[in-house]
C-alpha cells in the first residue's frame, strides 16, 4: 500500500476520521461481494430460550442461518441427537432449520417438552443456537371449594383471597361482578400483586354476593372464574377508628431479590380507619429519578430497568390520623450475565494474526467457556494457530484450514449468554467495488474525495493515476486514505479529468476509472440592504446571484431564521422580496439563501419599521367595483381578462375575485373562477369547451368585498369531446341474478358539447375476455340481468358526446347480487365454562357457499328446561351476533342446571343461511336463589312454627336448608346464633324450647351441592301468656332488629299498676296507725306462709320473664321490732323492717295485720328506651318522708 503523504495541520482531523488502523480484514457490506465469498454459518433467527407454546397449535421451533455454501441443519433434544426422519409428526422446512411439530393432526404437545438446540454446518464450520426450552402452556381449572359468606363489622379490614390455579405462564388476575363489570378500586379497596382483594376498612356499600376473581391465561386465550364470594357488612354504632396495620407484607422487615434490567415491584397494603396513606423512601438515598413510578394508589413502588445501584433498604410508611406503621424491604439486585465485549466475526488473510475476545459481567461473576464448531474447545480438533487465554482466543499465522465458528458461553446461576463468532480465512484477488466511470462534481477551491472501495485477501495496495498515461500521484497536494479514497484538499479547474485507481496483491491486480468535474461557485452579486420603512409602506430586498451554468439554483427567503409568514403581503420575485402594507410585526432580519446541489450561499439585511407621521382621520370603506372589463387573446381553452380597479377607499385592495356565468347551461348563476392578488389587473383564465362565458370581477380589501363589476362580453367556446368520465362508479347487485351499475352524471359544463351519453361496459372478472357495452343517455343507473349469484365484475362508464369519447375510464370491481348462504356452519361444539357461561365453537363455512359478503355468524340459543324442574315454559330464543370470520363466541347469562339448545347460522348482506343442527348442552349446578317465602305462625309461650317455599330458581338439586336464629333485646343487641340443618324435602318446622315474650331474628337459605344461596330473613315474637298473644312482627331482610312493643303502654299493665299504687297507699296508712299504737309488726311468718312461688319478676331490660336474681330478696325480716317510747320512727329501724321486701311491693293486709305480697320489680330502676315507666313508690321511701 502506498505510504500516506504528509498533510497540513488543518486537515489532520479529517484524515484521522477517515483512516482506520485494523488488524483484520473489513468485509464491505456489498451484496454482490458477500454472495461470492465463502463464509462460515451464522445463526440469523432462532426461537427464544424459554419458549412456551400453545398446546392446541403446531409447534414451530425456529432456526435460520446463512453461509456460503448454504449450511445444513441438525438438532439435539435433551442433549442427544434428534432424528427427525423417525418422527412422522416432525418436519423441517426446506432450505431452513426450522422444525414444525404437527400437533393439530394427532400429536401431543406434552410429548415434545424438552431442551432443543440447532446446529448449522458447512465446510467452514458449525454454528449453534441457544438451548431452547419447549414447554406447553397450561390453564388449569380452579379447584372446587365451599366459600362461606364473610360477615364483617363496619370499619374492620378484610382480605378476599383469589388463589388462582398455577398456570404456565402465570395468569393475569382481575376482579369482576356477575355482570362482568370490573369492581371499582380505590385507596381503600385494591388488588394486591398476588391477586387478593384488600379492604383497608369495609363500608356498608361493600356488601354484595358477587366478588368474583378471574384468571386470564393469555397463551390459551381462556379465562377461569372462581366461585363468587359473599361479603356482608354489619354496622355497630359508633364505628371505632383504628391506627394502621400492614396486611402485606407481614412483620417489620422482608427481603427481595431482583435481576438487573427487570422491573422491581414492592408492595405495601395497610388496614386502618381512616384509610391509611402510603409513602415510600429509600434509606440512605433517593429513589431513582425518571425510573420510579407509583401504582395501585401508591401501594406499589415500581422501579424499571433496575441495576446493582438500586440495591438497598426501601421503607414503606402507612399513616392515618391515629398513627403510623412501617415495613423495611431489603432489596438485592443480582444480574444474569450481560456482555461487556461480545466476540465479533474475524476475517483474516493467510499468515495474519487476530483475536476473539469474550467478556461478560454479572452477579455473581459469570464463568467463560469456549466451544469450536459446537464442541468444547478442550476436545475439539487441534489447531496450531489457536491459543486460548481465558476470555480471549489468540490466532497466529492462520491458514485457510483455520476457518471455524467459535462459541463463547458466559453463565452463572441466573442464566447464560451464548455467542457465535467465526474466523474466516480468505485468499482472494483484489476487487474494486466503486462503480466504473463514476462522476464526481466539486465546487472550485473545495476538497474533492474520489472513492476506490476495494476488497482482497491479503489486503491489496492502492495506487492512483491521473489521465490515461499519467504517472503515479504523489506530493503534498494529495491525501491517500486507508480505505482507498483519494483526497484533493483544494480542487482547482485544472484538477478536472480522469483518475485511475489500481488495487494489487499477490493474487492479482485490478483498476477502475472515475471522472472529476470542477464547477464555478455560486455568488450573490447584489445583496439585500438595510431598510427603514414607515408603517403601512412598501419595501423590497434584492438578491441577484451568479452561478455555474450547469447547476440549477433555488432561492429561499427567511425572516429571523424561520419561514416567511403565510401572508399575501409577502411577494417573492425572481431576484427580490417585496413586502406590502408593512406593519410593526414585519420588523426583523431577512435572509436570502441560494442552494445548488453542490453549494449554498446566503446574505441578510435588517428591516426597521417606524411610525408614520400623524395624518387626518381616515375613513375606510369597501373598494368600488372594477370597471372596463375587456377580453383579449381568445383561444379554445383560455382567454385573457383585464380590468381597471375602482377606488380602494383608503384600504389597499388585497385581491380580485373573478366569477363566470354559463348562459348556455345555467343562465343567471355565477360561479367562482379564480382569485388573483390585488396588484394584478389581468388574469389568464382557463376555459372549458361548449360554454357561453361572461365574466365579472369583485375587489376585496380588509373592510370587505365590492359590488360586482358589470359583466364582460360573452364568449362561446367550441365544442369538444368530454375531458372526464363520471365519478363514483359502482356495481352492486340488488337481486341474486342482476348487477346494478350506478354513477354520478356529468354536470352541464362538463359535457364539452351536445349529445352527452354514457357507454356502460361490464365483464365477469377472470372469466370473460370481451366487454359487453350499452350506450345510455339521461340516466345514472343501468341494470344487467341474468348474472350468476355474487360473482365479481369489472365495470367502467365512459362519457361521450357528438364530438367523440372521453379518455378511457378506469375499471372498478363490483359484485352481482347476493343470495342467502347455502350451508350451515359445521362441527358446532359447546364448552361449558361455568354454570352461567359457555363457549361455542364452529367451523367456518366455505366462502363460495356464502354467496355474498360475509358479515358474520349468528348464534341462536334458548333454554329447553330446568333440570331441577321438569316443567317446560315458553321458549325465548336469544341471539348473539359475531362479526367477521370469527369461529367462536361466549354465551353469557345462562341459568345454572338447565338444558339449552343452540344453532349457528352464517350471515351475508342478503340475510341468514340455514341453521346448523340443534346442539344440546347442559349447565352445571349453581347456588340457589333465596327461598320464595318464609312465614312464622302459631306463636306460643316457647315455640314458633316456620313455613317456607322452595327457591324460585333452585339452580340444581336442593340438598338441604339452613336455619339460623338469635334473640334480640330492646337495645337491638343480638344474642347467640343457633344453626339448624333441615332436609330439602321439608317445608315447615316447629321451633320449641324458646324464651317467652322474646323477639327472634331468623336467617333462612337453601343449599345445592355447589354451595349456599341467598338468605331470607324474618322476625317474630313468642307470646307473653296464653291470654295475650302478640302477633309476630315480620320484616324480611332487615339489617337491624326492630324495636319491641313497650308493655308500659298496654292497657292491662296500666290497670295493674293503678291497683298496686292503691294497695301501697293502704299499706302506708295501716303502718302509720300501727306504729302510733306501738304494736308489733310481724310479717315474716305470714310472708313465708303465703308467698306464691309461681309468680316471677319481669325483667325491664328486654320485656321477657326470667329468674329473679337479686340477693337481697331473700334477707330474713327482723322480728320483735317496736316503736320507741318517744313515738318517733328511726330510719334505720324502718329500713330494716321493710326494705327486705324490695321496691315496688304489691299486696294487701289481712285483719290480723299480716302482709301478703309478691315481687314485681328489681332493685334498680332502668328507664325503657324512649319511654320512662311509671312505678308506684316503695314503702321505704314513703315512710322516710314521714320521719
Amino acid at each position: 500500500m502506498m505510504k500516506k503523504m504528509s498533510i497540513s495541520t488543518s486537515k489532520t482531523s479529517l484524515v484521522l476520521f477517515l483512516c482506520q488502523i485494523i488488524s483484520a480484514l473489513d468485509v464491505p457490506l456489498d451484496s454482490k461481494l458477500l454472495e461470492e465469498l465463502s463464509q462460515p454459518p451464522t445463526i440469523t433467527q432462532q426461537s427464544p430460550k424459554d419458549y412456551i407454546v400453545d398446546p392446541r397449535e403446531n409447534i414451530v421451533i425456529q432456526c435460520e442461518a446463512k453461509g456460503k455454501p448454504p449450511p445444513s441443519f441438525s438438532w439435539t433434544r435433551n442433549g442427544t441427537h434428534f432424528d427427525i426422519d423417525k418422527d412422522a409428526q416432525v418436519t423441517m422446512k426446506p432450505n431452513s432449520g426450522t422444525l414444525v411439530v404437527n400437533i393439530m393432526n394427532g400429536g401431543k404437545a406434552e410429548a415434545y417438552e424438552g431442551v432443543y438446540q440447532c446446529t448449522a454446518r458447512n465446510e467452514r464450520g458449525a454454528a449453534i443456537s441457544n438451548n431452547i426450552v419447549i414447554r406447553p402452556s397450561r390453564s388449569p381449572l380452579w379447584t372446587k371449594e365451599k366459600l362461606e359468606p364473610n360477615h364483617v363489622r363496619e370499619g374492620d379490614s378484610l382480605v378476599l383471597h383469589c388463589r388462582p390455579p398455577v398456570g404456565l405462564p402465570p395468569p393475569i388476575i382481575f376482579w369482576m361482578d356477575n355482570a362482568f363489570q370490573r369492581l371499582p378500586q380505590s385507596e381503600r379497596v385494591s388488588q394486591g400483586l398476588n391477586g387478593d382483594l384488600y379492604f383497608a376498612n369495609v363500608q356498608p356499600e361493600d356488601t354484595r354476593e358477587d366478588y368474583i376473581c378471574y384468571a386470564r391465561f393469555n397463551h390459551t386465550q381462556t379465562i377461569q372464574q372462581k366461585q363468587p364470594i359473599s361479603v356482608k357488612v354489619f354496622s355497630t354504632k359508633p364505628v371505632t377508628e383504628r391506627p394502621p396495620v400492614l396486611l402485606t407484607p407481614t412483620g417489620s422487615t422482608s427481603t427481595k431479590v431482583e435481576l438487573r434490567g427487570n422491573v422491581l415491584l414492592l408492595e405495601c397494603i395497610a388496614a386502618g380507619l381512616p384509610t391509611p396513606v402510603i409513602r415510600w423512601i429509600k434509606e440512605g438515598g433517593e429513589l431513582p429519578a425518571n425510573r420510579t413510578f407509583f401504582e395501585n394508589f401508591k401501594k406499589t413502588l415500581k422501579i424499571i430497568d433496575v441495576s446493582e445501584a438500586d440495591s438497598g433498604n426501601y421503607k414503606c410508611i402507612a399513616r392515618n390520623t391515629l398513627g403510623s406503621v412501617h415495613h423495611v424491604i431489603s432489596v438485592t439486585v443480582k444480574a444474569a450475565p450481560y456482555w461487556i465485549t461480545a466476540p465479533r466475526n474475524l476475517v483474516l488473510s493467510p499468515g495474519e494474526d487476530g483475536t476473539l475476545i469474550c467478556r461478560a459481567n454479572g452477579n455473581p461473576k459469570p464463568s467463560i467457556s469456549w466451544l469450536a464448531n459446537g464442541v468444547p474447545i478442550a476436545i475439539a480438533p487441534e489447531d496450531p494457530s489457536r491459543k486460548v487465554d481465558g476470555d480471549t482466543i489468540i490466532f497466529s499465522h492462520v491458514q485457510e484450514r483455520s476457518s471455524a465458528v467459535y462459541q463463547c458461553n458466559a453463565s452463572n446461576e441466573y442464566g447464560y449468554l451464548l455467542a457465535n463468532a467465526f474466523v474466516n480465512v480468505l485468499a482472494e484477488p483484489p476487487r474494486i467495488l466503486t462503480p466504473a466511470n463514476k462522476l464526481y462534481q466539486v465546487i472550485a477551491d473545495s476538497p474533492a474525495l474520489l472513492d476506490c472501495a476495494y476488497f482482497g485477501s491479503p489486503k491489496p495496495e492502492i495506487e492512483w493515476f491521473k489521465g490515461v498515461k499519467g504517472s503515479i500521484l504523489r506530493g503534498n497536494e494529495y491525501v491517500f486514505h486507508d480505505n482507498g479514497t483519494l483526497e484533493i484538499p483544494v480542487a482547482q479547474k485544472d484538477s478536472a479529468g480522469t483518475y485511475t485507481c489500481v488495487a494489487r496483491n499477490e493474487l492479482g491486480k485490478i483498476q477502475n476509472e472515475v471522472q472529476l468535474e470542477i464547477k464555478d461557485p455560486t455568488m450573490i452579486i447584489k445583496q439585500p440592504e438595510y431598510k427603514v420603512i414607515q408603517r403601512y409602506g412598501q419595501v423590497s430586498f434584492e438578491c441577484i446571484i451568479k452561478h455555474d451554468s450547469t447547476l440549477l439554483p433555488t432561492v429561499v427567503w427567511l425572516k429571523d431564521n424561520d419561514e416567511l409568514p403565510d401572508d399575501e403581503r409577502f411577494l417573492v420575485g425572481k431576484d427580490n422580496l417585496t413586502i406590502m402594507n408593512v406593519t410593526d410585526k414585519d420588523d426583523g432580519t431577512y435572509t436570502c439563501i441560494v442552494n445548488t446541489t453542490l453549494d449554498s450561499v446566503s446574505a441578510s439585511a435588517v428591516l426597521t419599521v417606524v411610525a408614520a407621521p400623524p395624518t387626518p382621520a381616515i375613513i375606510y370603506a369597501r373598494p368600488n367595483p372594477p370597471f372596463d372589463l375587456e377580453l383579449t387573446g381568445q383561444l379554445e381553452r383560455s382567454i385573457e381578462l383585464s380590468w381597471i380597479p375602482g377606488d380602494e377607499n383608503n384600504s389597499p385592495i388585497t385581491s380580485f375575485v373573478i366569477e363566470y356565468e354559463d348562459a348556455l347551461h345555467e343562465p343567471g348563476v355565477w360561479h367562482y373562477q379564480t382569485e388573483v392578488p390585488g396588484t394584478q389587473t389581468t388574469a389568464q383564465l382557463k376555459l372549458s369547451p361548449y360554454v357561453n362565458y361572461s365574466f365579472r370581477v369583485i375587489a376585496v380589501n380588509k373592510i370587505g368585498r365590492s359590488q360586482p363589476s358589470e359583466p364582460s362580453e360573452q364568449y362561446l367556446t367550441k365544442s369538444a369531446s368530454p375531458d372526464e368520465n363520471p365519478a363514483n362508479v359502482q356495481g352492486i347487485g340488488s337481486e341474486p341474478d342482476n348487477l346494478v351499475i350506478t354513477w354520478e352524471p356529468l354536470k352541464g359544463f362538463q359535457s364539452n358539447g351536445p349529445g352527452l351519453q354514457y357507454k356502460v361496459s361490464w365483464r365477469q372478472k377472470d372469466v370473460d375476455d370481451e366487454w359487453t357495452s350499452v350506450i345510455v343517455a339521461n340516466v345514472s343507473k343501468y341494470i344487467v340481468s341474468g348474472t350468476p349469484t355474487f360473482v365479481p365484475y369489472e365495470v367502467k362508464v365512459q362519457a361521450l358526446n357528438d364530438l367523440g369519447y372521453a379518455p378511457e375510464p378506469s375499471e372498478v370491481i363490483g359484485h352481482s347480487g347476493e343470495d342467502l348462504p347455502m350451508v350451515a356452519p359445521g362441527n358446532v361444539q359447546v364448552h361449558v365454562i361455568n354454570s352461567t357461561l359457555a363457549k361455542v365453537h364452529w367451523d367456518p363455512v366455505p366462502l363460495k357457499t356464502v354467496r355474498g359478503h360475509l358479515q358474520g355468524y349468528k348464534v341462536y340459543y334458548w333454554k329447553v328446561q330446568s333440570l331441577s324442574r321438569r316443567s317446560r315454559r315458553h321458549v325465548e330464543k336469544k341471539i348473539l351476533t359475531f362479526k367477521g370470520n370469527k369461529t367462536f363466541g361466549m354465551l353469557p347469562g345462562l341459568e345454572p342446571y338447565s338444558s339449552y339448545k343452540l344453532n349457528v347460522r352464517v350471515v351475508n348482506g342478503k340475510g341468514e343461511g340455514p341453521a346448523s343442527p340443534d346442539k344440546v348442552f347442559k349447565t352445571p349446578e349453581g347456588v340457589p336463589s333465596s327461598p320464595s317465602f318464609l312465614k312464622i305462625t302459631n306463636p306460643t309461650l316457647d315455640s314458633l312454627t316456620l313455613e317456607w317455599g322452595s327457591p324460585t330458581h333452585p339452580n340444581g338439586v336442593l340438598t338441604s336448608y339452613t336455619l339460623k336464629f338469635q334473640p334480640i333485646n330492646n337495645t337491638h343487641e343480638l344474642g347467640p346464633l343457633v344453626e339448624i340443618r333441615i332436609p330439602a324435602n321439608e317445608s315447615s318446622l316447629i321451633l320449641k324450647n324458646l324464651n317467652y315474650s322474646t323477639r327472634y331474628k331468623f336467617y333462612f337459605n337453601a343449599q345445592t351441592s355447589v354451595g349456599s344461596g341467598s338468605q331470607i330473613t324474618e322476625e317474630a315474637v313468642t307470646i307473653m301468656d296464653e291470654a295475650g298473644i302478640l302477633h309476630p312482627a315480620v320484616g324480611a331482610g332487615k339489617a337491624m332488629a326492630s324495636r319491641q312493643v313497650d308493655i308500659a303502654t298496654q292497657g292491662w299493665f296500666i290497670g295493674l299498676m293503678c291497683a298496686v299504687a292503691l294497695l301501697i297507699l293502704i299499706l302506708l296508712i295501716v303502718c302509720f296507725i300501727r306504729r302510733n299504737k306501738g304494736g308489733k309488726y310481724p310479717v315474716k311468718e305470714k310472708e313465708d306462709a303465703h308467698a306464691d312461688p309461681e309468680i316471677q319478676p319481669m325483667k325491664e331490660d328486654d320485656g321477657t320473664f326470667g329468674e329473679y336474681s337479686d340477693a337481697e330478696d331473700h334477707k330474713p325480716l327482723k322480728k320483735g321490732s317496736r316503736t320507741p317510747s318517744d313515738r318517733t320512727v328511726k330510719k334505720e329501724d324502718s329500713d330494716d323492717s321493710l326494705v327486705d321486701y324490695g321496691e315496688g311491693v304489691n299486696g294487701q293486709f289481712n285483719e290480723d295485720g299480716s302482709f301478703i305480697g309478691q315481687y314485681s320489680g328489681k332493685k334498680e330502676k332502668e328507664p325503657a328506651e324512649g319511654n320512662e315507666s311509671s312505678e308506684a313508690p316503695s314503702p321505704v321511701n314513703a315512710m322516710n318522708s314521714f320521719v
